[in-house]
């Protein structure tokens, strides 16, 4: 009798145990879905906001000659804009680590809907100068990041990562061409109201289908390092105090130097199009859709498989030897067709650089801290758009198109011997 107690005991304790285990692995489904579902709507975002954005990019200098602003003053406009984005960055991502990334979300395409908002009724040059304003809190894509950062494991963070090139490409193409588009059948001012309903859409995604925490319990290193909670989001001190943690002033450094060169020469392309290339309007929209399905297929799925086989110092390596490579192409170029040739290797540079340092600086930092990380990235390329009229005006101006490609080529050797002569401790790990 006491056998069969027994026994039936211990068929009670397993069916017990087992019904544990199958609502356990039931709830791991449906958090790693949940998490699945936040990534994707992060980029579905990211893709939307990069749309918006280099819709009106299009439609700008026509709606600014428009209102008789010359050219000296579009170049004020974009500066504006370009200093508004390189403030926001940090403080956006100071934001997002204080008050979450949904709120932060929801702060970007808020400040989007004012955006266009303000565009869609300038009717005056003092108008056009307001709407730039909201940009300080225009950081759709550092949001996604934040998003992706939260929720993948450092190992597969920079596969993630590196698909967010795929919505920046889309963003590029579709934009470009939808901009121009609507802008010409239907009038300059509709593309701004098609970028409101889309920024509101965007909003409301944010709010519905963004959970208030989507960051998974902190590990150690936040209670030990972090003070990201402590302070104002404009506290310059707390967002200078992740450079000191070891190995990210270094990085940081060759992320903004590496494709600064490069990135001079891209910012005046619209004129070295037409001076050097002889290219008419068509033309350069051609390139800029070239540009961006090279952008698509290379972050979007090159560089994904690479950090499957290959440790994250190695692809640091390696981008700043091919941006040295580029270097060297551009000091030869001579026809649009060597461009197209020069572009490949320099869309798998920028993109590979981008997604790496990215990756490399979220993990030297507490994940509290992942936000106002990726804001100072952030603000790498509002930096380049900020001095780069001025500067790469007057290299173009100077020493003509080949003197962007030898500045390429010494910067790139510098950081190049810098990175294999230098200790920085970086996690030497492969996506899985």
């Amino acid at each position: 009798m006491s056998t069969m107690n027994a026994k039936a005991s211990s068929g009670g304790e397993e069916e017990a145990l087992g019904m544990r285990s199958d609502t356990l692995g039931e709830s791991v489904c449906s958090g790693e879905g949940k998490r699945r579902q936040m990534i994707l709507v992060a980029y579905l975002i990211a893709t939307l906001e990069l749309t918006f954005l280099f819709m009106q990019m299009g439609v700008m200098p026509y709606l600014a000659k428009s209102l008789g602003l010359d050219l000296v003053g579009f170049g004020y406009l974009q500066t504006t804009f370009g200093v508004l984005q390189l403030v926001g960055g940090p403080i956006f991502g100071r934001f997002a680590d204080q008050f979450g990334t949904r709120a932060a979300l929801i702060l970007s395409c808020a400040s989007g809907s004012a955006f266009f908002l303000l565009m869609s009724i300038s009717t005056s040059i003092p108008l056009l100068f307001l709407s730039r304003l909201p940009a300080v809190f225009m950081h759709g894509l550092p949001g996604a990041q934040k998003v992706i950062t939260d929720l993948t494991t450092p190992s597969q963070r920079a596969d993630a990562l590196g698909k967010l090139g795929l919505c920046f490409g889309i963003g590029i193409i579709i934009g470009s061409a939808l901009g121009g588009v609507l802008s010409t059948k239907f009038g300059i001012f509709v593309p701004t109201y098609i970028g409101l309903v889309g920024n509101l859409i965007n909003t409301t995604i944010a709010m519905v289908w963004m959970p208030l925490q989507a960051k998974p319990k902190s590990d150690h290193r936040v209670t030990e390092h972090s003070t990201s909670q402590s302070g104002s989001v404009f506290s310059i001190r707390e967002i200078l105090r992740l450079m000191k943690f070891p190995g990210v002033m270094e990085v940081f450094i060759v992320k903004a130097f590496a494709g600064l060169p490069a990135g001079l020469f891209l910012i005046m392309f619209s004129i070295i199009s037409m001076d050097f290339f002889g290219l008419e309007a068509v033309g350069s929209g051609y390139l800029m859709s070239y540009f961006g399905v090279l952008q698509m297929v290379v972050q979007g799925l090159v560089v994904g498989k690479l950090t499957n086989h290959c440790t994250e110092g190695t692809l640091l390596r390696l981008s700043v030897f091919v941006f040295a490579g580029v270097g060297l192409g551009m000091s030869l170029m001579r026809t649009v067709w060597h461009y197209c040739i020069i572009a490949v290797p320099l869309v798998f540079a920028f993109s590979t650089l981008g997604t790496i340092t990215d990756s490399i600086l979220t993990k030297a930092v507490p994940s509290s801290d992942t936000g106002t990380m990726l804001g100072i990235c952030a603000s790498v390329q509002p930096l380049t758009r900020t001095v780069g009229p001025t500067i790469g005006g007057v290299l173009y101006k100077q020493f003509g198109v080949s003197s962007f490609g030898y500045l390429q080529l010494i910067v790139n050797i510098g950081l190049f011997v810098y990175l294999l002569k230098s200790k920085i401790p970086l996690r030497e790990m492969k996506s899985k």
